[in-house]
């Protein structure tokens, strides 16, 4: 590892220190590799609900990817280490899949059963693989690189023991 990434850089969007954009990205993963798991259903069961959730789930992660995106994108602008090639990689990707998924909810919207199958299913698949590879590089960046990790004298502000039960 080279000198630049041997100390953490802390998140300059935070909120008391602690990162914005890792917390936000947990709801569009959920929402959309449900509309995943719902688009399946809807194909093994050919019941309609299965069909209007996967379209409530895309357009929800989409709702939930672009204000996740805000905050990462801060990060990526503002930490010069964060936009290496495993950071683009992460911020194009992401964005590659929020743009997938809002076809898919435009697709969704002329005919919700109708669109499940194939585009509507092939759409979900391929972005479940997308934020596959970007949550790994997510990931990266937070581990290998130390994007939003704050150690020394950061980290003493708020010291573990404050926060453990007295006896």
């Amino acid at each position: 590892m080279n000198e630049e990434t041997t100390e953490g850089v802390p998140s300059t969007a935070a909120i008391a220190g602690h990162p914005i954009h890792p917390v936000l990205v947990t709801f569009p993963i959920a929402f959309l590799v449900g509309g995943l798991a719902s688009d399946l259903a809807y194909w093994q069961t050919d019941d309609t609900f299965w069909a209007r959730a996967s379209l409530w789930l895309i357009a929800t992660g989409v709702v939930t990817g672009l204000f996740a995106a805000i905050f990462g994108f801060i990060d990526f602008v503002t930490i010069r280490r964060a936009r290496s090639a495993v950071g683009w990689i992460h911020f194009l990707g992401n964005l590659t899949a929020v743009l997938l998924s809002a076809v898919s909810v435009l697709l969704r919207l002329g005919s919700v059963e109708g669109a499940v199958m194939p585009w509507g299913l092939g759409l979900s698949a391929l972005v479940a693989l997308i934020l596959l590879v970007t949550g790994w590089l997510g990931g990266e960046l937070t581990f290998r690189y130390k994007i939003g990790v704050a150690e020394g004298e950061r980290r003493r502000r708020t010291p573990i023991a404050a926060h453990r039960p007295t006896r």
